[in-house]
């Protein structure tokens, strides 16, 4: 992925230095074009290609104006990757003390061939993990005893020498993770990038069933009513039978292979699933049958930016009072009608992470580090504030030379006890101010963090990237 980003980067650098006509008369060896006439603009209006592209600035109607926010509600579950089906959760009471209480490993942390990918979800007092060898953890969310742990993979092999004959051992298969974890009715589902959907029994950790797939599944599941929901590297989403495993329907989206390394999950509202696809597409369907409803496309291509082609909708879309808010990577953060798929407004944000809609305002995080505070209704924006300020640096050169900029990625954000907190890869759990965007409080990991922390019994618990399970209080 890292190299794939650099090779676009670099691509779309020489096509604008080609394209510059002083650039090209300096160039050697007559690679210029040498002194050859060059075309030259015609008389008129010249406009800046890097004022063109839209910019978020903050309202002058909103100069000064407070927003409100409701008062924090106990979170007495957080069964899907996103708190609930809908994925919105406005405010919990957590970590008032703003402390680490216990930390816990759980498994294999992220390497050159896996990745922690799947949020951490928690009922019944106990959270539960998935680490980037597709095994799962019931842990005690009081104390960070273990349970029970469970080894799909090495289950699934067994499943496949028993049903084929074939001789296959836990850990041969290799270059499956990915995946995610979603807790109701009493069991454990998980959706594996070692192409199967399981559920465990949540109190024992015995396999109750496990459906096989054709095709590795990288985000996570959503539970809702008798369906779990999972969509699989190719855009296709299933609907299977919570009790059976049996699948209900499927439908298929616009195949898409570039995406981000996220573990995006559908959400759903009555009877309506809205899917995010890294093609772009946000999509509602029926979830008793499968059915479009409706389809919008949360893309634009960027004169400035090669990776806008990037289309990926890697946060999970958010559905809070009958409004779909959703971001893609490609710079489009769109609110939309949940019956009708009508945008009521959008705004040029380029995101990785699911926004959070709270009172009258919706927070949301641009891939570069920019939290910004949305009006819910019109879509003007209060303020934007750089969560990177002081933390860039420079990595990776010779003698001070070559060096690159580097900036943490974050995560969140979530509002917990008036606090606005995110994650950071430097390893950060850091609190805001939800008024202001300043900095209010900051704890160190030990490791780093690309995942969204979870909140529930009145603390958060945030899963490392070396697959480390810590509980703050």
């Amino acid at each position: 992925m890292n190299r794939a980003f650099k090779v676009a980067l670099l691509c779309g650098v020489a096509a604008t230095l080609a394209s510059c006509s002083s650039v090209r008369q300096a160039l050697p060896f007559g690679l210029g074009g040498g002194d050859k006439p060059q075309a030259t603009a015609s008389a008129g209006e010249r406009i800046s290609v890097l004022e063109f592209e839209q910019q978020l600035a903050p309202a002058a109607a909103l100069s000064g104006r407070d927003f409100f926010i409701p008062g924090p509600q106990a979170a007495v579950s957080w069964t899907q990757p996103g708190g609930t089906a809908e994925n919105s959760v406005e405010h919990v009471i957590a970590a008032p003390e703003f402390a680490i209480a216990w930390k816990r490993d759980v498994g294999s942390g992220s390497s050159r061939t896996r990745q922690i990918m799947a949020p951490v979800v928690a009922d019944n007092g106990r959270v539960f993990v998935m680490d980037g060898e597709a095994n799962v953890t019931a842990v005690d969310s009081g104390t960070g005893a273990v349970a029970w742990k469970v080894d799909l993979k090495r289950a699934e092999n067994d499943r496949g020498r028993r049903v084929l004959g074939i001789p296959i051992t836990g850990g041969e298969s290799g270059g499956g993770f990915g995946g995610g974890v979603a807790v109701g009715g009493g069991k454990v589902f998980v959706a594996s990038g070692y192409r199967s959907v399981s559920a465990i029994d949540q109190a024992s950790g015995a396999v109750l069933w496990t459906t096989p797939v054709d095709v590795p599944i990288h985000g996570a599941p959503t539970v809702a009513g008798s369906r779990v929901y999972v969509v699989d590297v190719e855009n296709q989403i299933f609907a299977f039978d919570v009790n059976t495993g049996r699948q209900a329907w499927a439908y298929r989206g616009i195949p898409e292979p570039a995406r981000i390394m996220r573990a995006s999950s559908p959400a759903v509202t009555g009877e309506t699933v809205v899917v995010p696809f890294s093609s772009g597409e946000l999509v509602a369907l029926r979830a008793s049958t499968g059915q479009p409803v409706w389809q919008q496309v949360l893309s634009r291509t960027s004169r400035t930016s090669a990776l806008s082609e990037i289309r990926d909708i890697a946060g999970r879309p958010v559905v809070s009072r009958g409004v779909v808010y959703a971001v893609g990577h490609s710079g489009v953060m769109s609110a939309i009608d949940v019956r009708t798929g009508q945008p009521k407004w959008q705004l040029p944000v380029a995101g990785v992470n699911a926004p959070l809609p709270v009172g009258d305002v919706v927070y949301v995080v641009s891939k570069n580090g920019e939290l910004t505070v949305v009006n819910r209704e019109t879509g003007q924006v209060y303020w934007t504030h750089d969560l990177n300020e002081g933390r860039e640096r420079q990595e990776g050169g010779v003698f001070g030379l070559w060096d690159r900029t580097v900036r943490p990625e974050w995560s969140g954000p979530m509002m917990a006890s008036g606090r606005l907190v995110l994650t950071n890869s430097d390893g950060e759990l850091v609190a805001f101010d939800p008024k202001t965007g300043q900095q209010t409080a900051s704890l160190k990991l030990g490791g780093p963090v690309y995942l969204a922390p979870a909140a529930y019994n009145g603390a958060l618990y945030v899963l490392t990237d070396q697959g480390q399970l810590i509980s703050i209080r």
